[in-house]
């Protein structure tokens, strides 16, 4: 998932934007602990800002 802001991309459909906001509410509601986990079994990537 790639968060974009409002004004950058307005070209979703209303199906795309029913999923992407089930997927961020998932997601918004992991813990550390379950943050790491996925990191760690390459569920997730973490994105680090150079």
């Amino acid at each position: 998932m790639f968060g974009f802001a409002k004004n950058q991309k307005d070209n979703i459909d209303k199906k795309e934007l029913k999923a992407l906001k089930l997927m961020a509410k998932d997601l918004l509601s992991y813990s550390d602990k379950q943050l790491k986990q996925a990191i760690k079994v390459n569920e997730l990537i973490e994105v680090k800002k150079s």
